[in-house]
């Protein structure tokens, strides 16, 4: 009994630290916006993971053939563009707490989205939880109070929506093809990254400052919240349950708004606070978290 107990606490303690890496990594993402502009310091960030994650392929020995290449592609648009794109931009003008928060809002976009690109047709828990999170919006935003945070809002339930959409792409892919997960993650790493360069290239930005605190952010979000993170991550699904694994999603937006109002003096007000209550319950009826299954 205890042998098999103490692997599983150590899976634990490896969703702990990830959801700890993740959440502190808004704040960073937010920190760093001070010396660089949202897509410079998202394609810099991200084509560098994808060598990262390539070297990670050659020691783990497996190919670099990349995965069928179209859906590949569009993984990366969606996944790495889109989302990392639209909610480092939506940090310019949004706190780090609640644009962390309004991001994990993509398992209810992940709800819709599969419905008809998977064939899987929603259930009444999943209903549940899209009405609980439109509820924890409509707190947030406070659309009687005026139309101020809209800007940032409205990016960052983009890149929500851009984030569900990789997953379920991803999801798919697995269905039709086999390859592995570490292969698709650094091939639509790479391209998403391109993807951010050639936006970055577009677009007017703030010249990036090569200082001490930006070297240091990039680092941080480059090794620890996508490579160390990653790997734990994988190493947690492997070994729990995929519902206790998904407290992940509460875990993450959780800490995040916490480390926002500590850090960076992101206080929530009451509504806010409401509106994320909402939001994690419905996370909860989504993710399926909660619900105990006979015999295990």
């Amino acid at each position: 009994m205890a042998s098999s107990s103490s692997p599983q606490r150590t899976a634990v303690l490896a969703m702990l630290v990830t959801i700890g890496l993740w959440a502190y990594s808004w704040v960073v993402m937010k920190q760093v916006l001070r010396y660089s502009g949202p897509f410079d310091f998202s394609a810099i960030r991200y084509l560098l993971g994808a060598l990262v994650l390539f070297a990670a392929l050659l020691v783990a020995k497996q190919s670099l053939r990349p995965p069928p290449l179209l859906a590949t592609v569009l993984i990366g648009l969606a996944q790495t563009t889109a989302f990392q794109g639209l909610e480092q931009w939506a940090l310019v003008t949004g706190g780090a707490g609640r644009v962390a928060l309004l991001a994990y809002t993509m398992p209810f976009w992940a709800v819709l989205l599969a419905w008809p690109l998977l064939a899987e047709r929603p259930t009444a828990r999943h209903w549940l939880g899209l009405a609980l999170a439109a509820l924890g919006l409509l707190c947030i935003l406070e659309p009687w109070r005026g139309m101020g945070s809209w800007h940032s809002t409205t990016l960052a339930l983009l890149g929500g929506a851009g984030w569900a959409l990789g997953t379920v792409l991803s999801k798919r892919m697995f269905q039709r093809h086999t390859c592995s997960p570490l292969s698709l993650t650094a091939w639509q790493m790479l391209f998403g990254g391109i993807g951010l360069a050639i936006i970055a290239l577009l677009l007017p930005q703030r010249p990036i400052e090569w200082n001490g605190a930006f070297v240091a952010g990039l680092a941080y979000c480059v090794v620890f919240a996508s490579s160390i993170a990653w790997g734990l991550w994988l190493f947690v699904l492997q070994r729990l349950p995929t519902a206790v694994a998904s407290l992940s999603s509460l875990g993450v937006p959780i800490v995040s708004v916490l480390l926002a109002w500590i850090i960076l003096h992101e206080q929530p007000t009451l509504m806010e606070g409401v509106g994320i209550v909402c939001i994690l319950l419905g996370l909860c009826s989504v993710s399926g978290v909660g619900i105990r299954r006979r015999g295990h």
